[in-house]
């Protein structure tokens, strides 16, 4: 009779063990899928964002003014988009700001467009910092008082006037790169030195100590359309930043 209680009572173990390991087969399967569903979703976000910003890029008119890249346009959309899923931006907002500091500074470099009109509003020169660079800017620090510029992206916040004249703050939203911006008073303002008389006399235009400074004359009205929690990205082909940014990451959710 003990024979063949124990028998038994081994057969059970044997049992349960299998039925355990298959439990934990089941579970190992389904967070596997859960895992690659979320990937499959962030993948179809992704293109999603990427043919959507194509088509708003492609009914962009840039007849009279300077051609914006449409790879610098792409990632911008693409920071839009993840700042707004984020909660960063209000899903009212549909203005986006592009500064290509890639270019020669006597070029305009800043675009301002309207996302839902598929238009250019404001496309105007723009100052990098003092020690980024002369004609073109080179480097960059998010560090205070380094008078360098700071690449990457912001949100536009308040306006006040200052020593600059009328001025927007500016929230800097990659850690490490740009996220010092209050602190060090980096805001947009208008500045004399903004302008085509500059460039006839210096080669380039004036620097500032760190802002990105507009024309005088196009300070309020561009300062007027994008603050209050609209996008500002700043635009340089360095490829620490834009591999490390959580804004650019396109195969990634937030």
């Amino acid at each position: 009779m003990r024979k063949v209680l124990l028998t038994l009572f081994l057969v059970f173990i044997v049992a349960t063990s299998f039925y355990k390991r298959d439990v934990a087969t089941v579970s190992d399967t389904k967070t596997s899928l859960k895992a690659h569903t979320k990937i499959l979703s962030a993948g179809k976000m992704a293109n999603s964002i990427k043919i959507k910003g194509e088509e708003i890029f492609s009914s962009l008119s840039f007849e009279g003014i300077n051609v914006l890249n449409p790879d610098v346009f792409s990632k911008a959309y693409l920071g839009f988009n993840k700042l707004k899923k984020a909660g960063k931006l209000p899903e009212t907002s549909n203005l986006i700001s592009i500064v290509d500091f890639s270019l020669s500074s006597t070029q305009k470099r800043l675009w301002v467009i309207d996302l839902e009109k598929k238009v250019v509003v404001f496309n105007s020169l723009v100052a990098h910092g003092k020690n980024t660079g002369e004609e073109f800017a080179q480097k960059f620090s998010n560090t205070e008082s380094s008078y360098q510029s700071s690449l990457g992206f912001y949100i536009t916040e308040s306006t006040y006037n200052g020593s600059n004249g009328y001025s927007l703050k500016l929230l800097g939203m990659d850690p490490g790169y740009n996220d010092a911006a209050l602190q060090r008073a980096i805001v947009m303002h208008g500045a004399d030195y903004v302008s085509e008389d500059f460039i006839r006399s210096q080669k380039r235009i004036g620097r500032s100590w760190g802002c990105p400074a507009v024309p005088r004359a196009l300070a309020e009205p561009i300062i007027n359309t994008i603050k209050g929690k609209n996008v500002l990205f700043i635009y340089y082909p360095d490829e620490q930043y834009l591999s490390k940014s959580e804004w650019l990451k396109s195969g990634e959710t937030i």
